[in-house]
């Protein structure tokens, strides 16, 4: 059940943000902190990547759980008791497949993909630019093996 109202709900909604977010502030600010440089939001790739590390062909989203249906079998459930189920349950997967088309475009044209959950940037920040770190050195590894 809805706890708030339409008008409510519609400003809430409203409210969140499709660039610029907490997570990727959190994420960027710590890159930039280890030196790594990156383009923002670089519409010139399917999907429109968060954070792309063009040098690397690199491309990362960071993803909210709730849109992005971190879960889902869980997810799925609890949204089939509540309001508006059926809107919910079809945007969410459709964000899911979405998703998935995305990351095989951008790996077809040789890009590396990592998307990241918005609690694991929050709360394990460290482990997150370490994945990233480790995806440079095996891209640096890529390219230095290919030019030879």
């Amino acid at each position: 059940m809805d706890n708030l109202s339409p008008k409510q709900r519609k400003k809430n909604m409203q409210n969140i943000r499709s660039k610029n977010t907490e997570i990727e502030l959190i994420l960027r600010k710590a890159l930039w902190k280890q030196g790594y440089r990156y383009r923002k939001n670089f519409n010139a790739l399917p999907g429109r990547p968060d954070i792309v590390l063009t040098k690397y062909k690199i491309v990362i989203f960071c993803d909210g759980e709730f849109f992005h249906g971190k879960d889902w079998d869980i997810l799925e459930a609890r949204l089939k008791e509540s309001n508006n189920s059926e809107y919910w349950i079809k945007k969410i997967s459709r964000n899911k497949e979405r998703d998935d088309e995305i990351n095989k475009k951008l790996s077809f044209l040789g890009w590396k993909v990592l998307r990241f959950w918005g609690k694991d940037i929050k709360n394990n920040i460290d482990e997150c630019i370490q994945v990233i770190e480790e995806t440079v050195f095996a891209q640096k590894l890529h390219y230095e093996e290919s030019e030879q």
